[in-house]
């Protein structure tokens, strides 16, 4: 089986083919990180509007580098939501109209559930397993079960973590993306700022919390100010200490609450950090559990794990009208409590 994937969630354009033996065939990508960096952030419309303009050439791009055409394929997968919602429609237009002139299958992914997946395409992880789910607008606990069937454990009540190192960036006066610019910033620290806060320590349930840690840092910003290029490391350092000890801490209480776990799966653009990686790692060796994190390329936003959790659900004879509404918020677990601040999202 060989299907197309789609990804337009947020800032990034991307299509690939992947078959069902767990092979990216060809993949290609256009990140809109230049478009956004003069506004410190994703602007929804310039999103859509990239999206449109990039997303039909890149599909042309990625077939011809596997060297197949429509025909070729078993079926069109596209993230259906949750997302920014004129990028998504973009993504979702075109994977029907594909679908549609060439009589294919059509399949709306959710893109959460992408992520959850993609330990599978990299990995092969065999369920249940644990997932930590880390990027720019999610941060959650789940288990997953099987091939659509999801509980969480918990969730973030105000911040992402990929949002709250965006917004420490800002503050620190190191640009956009905000993850990628703190881990690079606390690389040359000397003395570690440790006594900010770890929200939510020893909390005995398994969400998350941000934006304490974020005001703090703000606090202490504007007290130290003017920043030597010295304070900036050691507040990055200390930031990204902060928000490493906070998520091991809820990860240490999930599998507790969930014994009986294959793995414990890092997905999401935040598990890219290195220091987050390592700690992880301790913290799953602790509760006798491997460590499963996939490629860095398959921790961002990207189209092949898109492709495979519709090769996931079209392998069980699973499919999606063609009428599918695209989706601002869709979440994994739908008998899951409701959360306030980023956890409606969850």
């Amino acid at each position: 089986m060989i299907v197309l994937g789609i990804e337009s969630s947020c800032d990034e354009t991307a299509a690939a083919l992947v078959d069902d033996r767990r092979r990216i065939l060809a993949e290609e990508l256009f990140s809109q990180l230049d478009e956004h960096k003069p506004y410190g952030g994703v602007v929804p419309e310039v999103a859509a509007r990239a999206h449109l303009e990039h997303l039909g050439p890149l599909i042309e791009a990625t077939m011809k580098k596997a060297g197949l055409g429509f025909a070729d394929l078993d079926g069109i997968a596209a993230t259906a939501g949750p997302g920014l919602i004129g990028g998504v429609i973009v993504g979702v237009t075109m994977a029907k109209a594909i679908a549609a002139v060439h009589k294919k299958p059509f399949y709306a992914v959710n893109h959460l559930e992408g992520h959850a997946l993609s330990a599978r395409l990299s990995d092969d992880v065999a369920f249940p397993y644990l997932l930590l789910l880390v990027s720019g607008g999610h941060c959650q606990l789940l288990v997953v079960e099987d091939i659509g069937s999801y509980r969480r454990l918990g969730a973030t009540i105000d911040d992402a973590a990929g949002e709250a190192f965006d917004k420490a960036a800002k503050l620190l006066g190191l640009g956009y993306p905000g993850g990628p610019a703190i881990q690079r910033a606390a690389e040359a620290a000397k003395d570690p700022v440790l006594d900010l806060p770890r929200p939510m320590l020893g909390r005995p349930d398994c969400n998350f919390s941000f934006s304490g840690l974020k005001t703090a840092l703000r606090q202490r910003v504007e007290a130290l100010r003017p920043l030597s290029p010295e304070t900036v490391a050691n507040l990055a350092a200390g930031f990204e200490i902060a928000v490493t000890e906070s998520v091991a801490d809820r990860v240490k209480r999930a599998i507790a609450a969930a014994p009986g776990m294959t793995a414990l799966v890092v997905a999401g653009g935040v598990a890219a950090n290195a220091r987050l990686r390592k700690r992880l790692a301790e913290t799953a060796a602790k509760g006798n559990l491997p460590l499963v994190a996939p490629p860095i390329a398959l921790c961002t936003d990207n189209a092949a794990m898109i492709a495979w959790t519709g090769i996931e659900h079209l392998k069980r004879g699973e499919t999606s009208a063609l009428d599918f509404a695209p989706r601002p918020r869709w979440p994994l677990d739908n008998d899951a409590p409701a959360l306030r601040g980023a956890g409606v999202k969850a």
